[in-house]
């Protein structure tokens, strides 16, 4: 008996010990996403589209001093396999101009597909003087489309001359389906090829990779299970459908705003994943989501941010 009462004693020493060394769990979410990703995670879209030149370094180093968590950006390829920042897949009439200043007739509008483009012509037209009235309130500046490599070099160099937080980079693969071979390369030389920079700039660590391309995201838990993933939707199949189609759990699922639910967001919880949507402009419905128990926010005006 005495024996069994020191048994159960040291068991329950044990126990305590352990407890106590046990990394805080955030919210409900049952595995330890939540301890290599923001608490509650503030994100700048494309940098800071509201605000600046979308997927450039002055909209990043902007979304930097308004103190997001991570900076959201796209990534293209190159027709010299270089991994450039660009959410559409040509330069676009809308907000780029010419290398000689002018504008790209709307006739044109798909003519410079940057799959089939070397990076020193992509870098010779203007992504940030031109006028764009879905953003009249961006700032102008003459501005390029930069390399990722460039833009993690500028980001961390920004971050340590100011003495400010490591930062999160949410990329995207641009990339579907129709699109191989046109547009971007196939899935795995996609990934591979954005792998190559990642791991070469160290910042593995803090990277998530997002998509709506399911095939991207295979590769990476695939080939790179290390890296963190995070599932794009924008459709109402339902989340086990979605999930069904992405064969794995990513570390967040991402939805556009608006079909976020109480429900979907317990669902996504309790099978150890963070709800992160997607884009949110307006500081009231920021608030309404936060309460509803999201995990972060993408938005255009990270100055919104601070009135959270």
């Amino acid at each position: 008996m005495i024996r069994m009462h020191k048994f159960l004693l040291f068991a329950s020493l044990l126990y305590l010990i352990s407890s106590c060394t046990m990394p805080a769990r955030q919210g409900a979410i049952p595995d330890n996403t939540a301890r290599y990703l923001p608490a509650f995670d503030l994100e700048g879209h494309r940098g800071a589209r509201g605000l600046m030149p979308e997927n450039t370094i002055p909209a990043m180093i902007r979304a930097l001093d308004l103190g997001v968590t991570t900076l959201e950006m796209d990534t293209h390829i190159t027709k010299d396999r270089r991994v450039v920042l660009s959410h559409d897949p040509y330069i676009n009439h809308e907000h780029d101009l010419q290398p000689d200043g002018s504008e790209i007739p709307a006739a044109d509008k798909h003519k410079y597909v940057l799959y089939q483009m070397d990076y020193a012509t992509i870098k010779s037209f203007d992504a940030g003087s031109k006028f764009y009235d879905k953003f009249p309130q961006q700032e102008k500046l003459p501005a390029y489309k930069p390399l990722l490599s460039d833009l993690i070099d500028s980001v961390q160099t920004y971050l340590q001359q100011n003495e400010l937080p490591q930062v999160y980079y949410n990329i995207e693969t641009k990339s579907k389906p129709s699109g191989d071979g046109k547009l971007h390369p196939a899935p795995d030389e996609f990934v591979d090829l954005l792998m190559e920079v990642i791991e070469a700039k160290g910042i593995a660590e803090w990277v998530i990779i997002q998509s709506f391309d399911v095939r991207t995201l295979q590769v990476l838990h695939r080939r790179y299970p290390h890296i963190k993933t995070s599932l794009l939707v924008e459709n109402v199949k339902g989340l086990n459908k979605n999930l069904e189609a992405l064969g794995f759990l990513p570390d967040i699922y991402s939805p556009y705003y608006r079909l976020v639910t109480p429900k979907l967001i317990k669902d996504c919880h309790e099978k150890g994943m963070k709800v992160v949507p997607w884009t949110i402009n307006e500081l009231q419905e920021m608030k309404r989501l936060k309460e509803m128990g999201v995990d972060g926010l993408i938005s255009d005006y990270p100055n919104l941010y601070r009135e959270l």
